[in-house]
C-alpha cells in the first residue's frame, strides 16, 4: 500500500503553510499542529510536499512519543533499531540519539551520523524516511547537513556516470562500526542475534525513487563497503570520487535546530551528516524510521 493510501477517518483540515527554503532542498511547515489528528486532505498535502522537497521541517511540535509514532506510521510501517538499549522505554519505535551520559552509561546513541549516510541503507528494505524530534538542544553546535543525491547524480561527470552504470554495491551496518566513538565511549559490542539482524545487503549504486521516478546515488561512506564485480582498487577509487561529489556545497541544506523542531527527510533521495556539538552540552533527539521498498 502506498503512503498516500494509508489513511485514518477524515477530520477537519488545518491552515498551514509549506514554505520552501532558499536551499537545494527542504521546506518548513508553518502553522500545523501534530497533536491534532490529520485529515486525509492535509496528509496528502504533506506527502506531496515531502516528495517535492525531500525534507520537511515541522516547527513547534510539542508532541508525545505516541503522537510521533502515530504520525510516522501514516507513511508506512516503522523499523526498530538493532541497538535495543537505546530504544525509548515502552516505545521501541523511538530510537534515542543523545550525547547524555547518566551513571556512566549513554542514554542514547551519542555518535549517530558522524559519517555521511542514508538511514538503514544496510537493510534489505532501507528506510523510506526518518523523523527526528528535538527534545533537548545544545546552546551551540548540533547542526545537521543534508545532501541531495538526485542532484549529485544529475551532475555527475559523464565518465563517472558511465563507470557506475548498472553497478551494484554492498552495504553493511558494521562497515565503520569500530570507528564510531563518542567522548571515549565505543559503541556496544553486537551480539550474534544483533549481527543476524544486520547481515550485509546489495543495492544498486543508482536507485530510482519509487514515487517520483527520479534517479539518485545510493552509496554512502558510513555503510557502503564495495562495488561488486570490479577490482577492489577500482571500487575504492570510484567510491571515493562519488563520496567527494555527493557532498558538494551546492547540494546541501544545513539545518540549524530550533526548539521543538521535527525534521522528516527522505532517505531515498538524501544523505545526511551530524556536525556534532561540545560533549558537555546536552543533546537529545527522538527518531522514528519508516520502512521503504527494495531499491531498484
Amino acid at each position: 500500500m502506498s503512503a498516500a493510501a494509508r489513511s485514518i477517518p477524515s477530520t477537519s483540515t488545518q491552515s498551514f503553510e509549506v514554505r520552501p527554503f532558499d536551499a537545494p532542498l527542504g521546506a518548513e511547515i508553518i502553522g500545523l499542529d501534530l497533536t491534532r489528528p490529520l485529515s486525509d486532505e492535509d496528509f496528502a498535502r504533506l506527502h506531496r510536499a515531502h516528495l517535492d522537497h525531500a525534507l520537511l521541517v515541522f516547527r513547534e511540535q510539542r508532541i508525545t512519543p505516541e503522537q510521533q509514532i502515530a504520525f510516522s506510521s501514516r507513511f508506512g510501517p516503522l523499523q526498530i533499531h538493532v541497538l535495543k538499549q537505546f530504544l525509548l522505554a515502552d516505545h521501541p519505535e523511538i530510537f534515542i540519539i543523545s550525547n547524555i551520559v547518566e551513571n556512566g552509561q549513554p542514554i542514547g546513541l551519542g555518535d549517530a551520523g558522524k559519517f555521511w549516510h542514508s538511514d538503514l541503507s544496510y537493510k534489505e528494505f532501507p528506510s523510506l524516511g526518518s523523523m527526528l524530534l528535538a527534545q533537548e538542544l545544545p546552546e551551540e553546535g548540533g547542526d545537521t547537513l543534508f545532501a541531495s543525491q538526485q542532484l549529485a547524480y544529475e551532475t555527475l561527470p559523464a565518465e563517472l556516470r558511465q563507470a557506475i552504470e548498472g553497478k551494484r554495491a554492498a552495504h553493511s551496518y558494521t562497515a565503520r562500526y569500530a570507528d564510531e566513538v563518542f567522548a571515549g565511549i565505543r559503541r556496544p559490542t553486537l551480539t550474534e542475534a544483533q549481527l543476524a539482524e544486520v547481515k550485509a545487503v546489495v543495492h544498486p549504486v543508482v536507485r530510482t525513487h519509487p514515487e517520483t521516478g527520479r534517479k539518485g546515488l545510493f552509496v554512502n561512506e558510513n555503510f557502503t563497503t564495495h562495488i561488486l564485480d570490479i577490482p577492489e582498487d577500482e571500487s575504492r577509487q570510484i567510491l571515493a570520487e562519488l563520496y567527494a561529489h555527493s557532498a558538494k556545497p551546492e547540494f546541501i541544506y544545513r539545518h540549524q535546530w530550533q526548539s521543538h523542531d521535527m525534521v522528516f527527510w527522505d532517505n531515498r533521495a538524501l544523505i545526511h551528516l551530524a556536525t556534532g556539538c561540545p560533549s558537555h552540552l546536552r543533546r537529545r533527539m527522538h527518531r522514528t524510521t519508516i520502512q521503504g521498498d527494495v531499491p531498484f
